[in-house]
């Protein structure tokens, strides 16, 4: 019997003999479990199905193969993020129409509050007016961060995801010098990325300054330490699909955490646990990623943070 008929599914398969090992997998099998049929070949299929739900077991007669098990793929885990990533994009969109209605009566005010400034005599007053001005010069600023990013296109490229890490590596190390300990720990076999280089970056350095700001805003944690790190990952589960590779790129610090009542919320735009926060810079992180079809994710407890951005190596 010729197995091959079986690439042709989406379900992973696997083919067994009478001792419950593994003589055959699908590709759809090698995908799921992120092993090749040479290696999965043997391996007893109960420790890979264990705790596995809705496992098929058939038993076959009259074929080389005593049983034939049929494992579902992860479609609750992409439909949920696909069920999170169109709410992310509906709340930006209104966000973003929202800063366009507001952009035109700020540069009224503004214009207003400069005109008043001429005809005052008084420096007391013009403290006032000078305080209008800045306030709407720093509005209308918040409002084109949340208007721009949707301005172009991918500029997409091929380069070295190290060369995005080392620049977020450099801006770092001089906002914070030795008050915060940063690690580079790389993976040095990830190959070249096909990407938007300055989206990843922002992105990348977005998430990356969140952390050091966390950290630098905990005096009393004596020994502040941030990590960036590289690594190539399998069957990761994105925004809009499965994907066998793509390259993680991880933030990890050992600050206080992300506080509880923002786990749900962290990537909603102009939400922001701390005081000097605009709330925008993981939210663009989010956008950035998932415009390449990739996604921010994140763990935290008190004392390890690791928020990975994830890319996939596949074309959309």
């Amino acid at each position: 019997m010729d197995p091959s008929g079986y690439d042709l599914l989406k379900t992973a398969v696997l083919l067994l003999d009478g001792g419950l090992r593994i003589r055959h997998a699908n590709t759809a099998a090698e995908e799921h479990f992120g092993l090749s049929r040479r290696q999965l070949e043997g391996m007893e299929a109960a420790r890979l199905i264990d705790g596995a739900q809705s496992v098929v077991k058939v038993p076959l007669r009259g074929a080389p193969w005593a049983w034939l098990y049929e494992i579902p793929v992860r479609t609750a885990v992409l439909d949920d993020r696909q069920h999170i990533h169109a709410d992310q994009a509906a709340q930006r969109e209104s966000l973003r129409n929202l800063a366009h209605e507001i952009r035109n009566p700020l540069s009224g005010l503004r214009a207003a509050a400069q005109l008043l400034e001429g005809e005052l005599d008084d420096p007391g007053l013009k403290d006032y007016t000078g305080v209008i001005i800045a306030e709407a010069d720093r509005l209308v600023d918040l409002v084109e961060r949340l208007v721009s990013s949707q301005r172009q296109g991918l500029e997409v490229r091929c380069f070295n995801i190290h060369e995005v890490c080392e620049r977020v590596y450099t801006l770092l190390a001089a906002e914070h010098g030795r008050r915060i300990e940063i690690v580079r720990d790389y993976d040095a076999s990830a190959p070249e990325v096909r990407a938007d280089f300055s989206r990843v970056l922002q992105a990348l350095l977005n998430v990356a300054r969140n952390a050091g700001q966390a950290l630098a805003e905990q005096p009393q944690n004596p020994a502040p330490r941030l990590v960036l790190r590289t690594r190539v990952g399998h069957q990761l589960v994105l925004p809009r699909r499965q994907v066998r590779m793509g390259l993680v790129l991880s933030v990890v610090d050992n600050g206080p955490g992300v506080p509880e009542a923002l786990r749900d919320k962290i990537f909603h735009p102009l939400l922001t646990g701390r005081a000097q926060g605009t709330g925008l810079g993981l939210s663009l992180a989010q956008e950035f990623m998932q415009q390449h079809g990739g996604l921010v994710e994140f763990d935290s407890r008190p004392g390890h943070t690791e928020f990975r951005l994830i890319l996939p190596m596949e074309p959309l």
